[in-house]
């Protein structure tokens, strides 16, 4: 039993791994100025539909006291989760990401490796899995199955969040996937976003100097 679910993982990233169609629909590595909540979609986002649920009343808590200083959500096994989580970490780094996204699952080993080797540096990595959703803002299972055998077979063993209608205002400000930023233990976004996959040591570089900037 435990080969073959070696085998399955196995299989599962290596199809996601060798799907090269889609990476026209992710993000190139770049930086762009700081995410702002809001509890309207920007111009460039997709629109709601009717059946949509908006982005909450922490949209306006976000606004004053930062971009995830009030917010409540599951991870992928259901678990609940809340602004606590960045209780105790000098930074929280977050990585925005797609099931279908090839940058997005080639990034997450080195990502699983550098939360292991950060966590005694004050320092977490938290995922936040974007496409989980269905139109009307459930959660479908399907994908959360997907997201979940995704992780697995790239043993990025942190956090991953399923979104709520508390990240909807941050969500309608990413365009591309991967999208990582940072915050600090209040929720206050550190530095700049930063779109596109990035290996192991461009991440550790930038980490060290969300460090600096935090006086960690």
């Amino acid at each position: 039993m435990e080969v073959s679910m070696k085998r399955k993982s196995a299989a599962i990233l290596a199809a996601a791994l060798g799907m090269s169609l889609l990476l026209s629909a992710c993000a190139q590595p770049e930086s762009t100025p700081s995410l702002t909540p809001s509890a309207s979609p920007s111009a460039s986002a997709p629109q709601p539909s009717a059946s949509t649920p908006q982005p909450s009343a922490s949209a306006d808590a976000q606004s004053t006291g930062g971009i995830l200083s009030v917010f409540s959500a599951e991870d992928l096994d259901g678990n609940a989760l809340d602004q606590s989580i960045l209780e105790g970490h000098t930074l929280t780094m977050v990585n925005v990401w797609a099931t279908f996204c090839t940058p997005c699952i080639s990034e997450m080993p080195e990502l699983g490796e550098l939360a292991e080797e950060y966590a005694d540096k004050g320092v977490q990595i938290v995922g936040l899995v974007s496409d989980v959703l269905d139109s009307d803002g459930s959660v479908s299972e399907t994908q959360l199955d997907t997201a979940r055998e995704i992780v697995s077979a790239t043993s990025a063993n942190y956090t991953h969040i399923v979104p709520s209608v508390d990240f909807y205002g941050i969500l309608y400000q990413i365009t591309s996937v991967p999208t990582t930023f940072f915050v600090d233990e209040t929720g206050a976004q550190v530095g700049y976003a930063y779109l596109g996959a990035r290996d192991k040591a461009e991440w550790s570089t930038i980490i060290d100097e969300m460090l600096a900037e935090v006086g960690a």
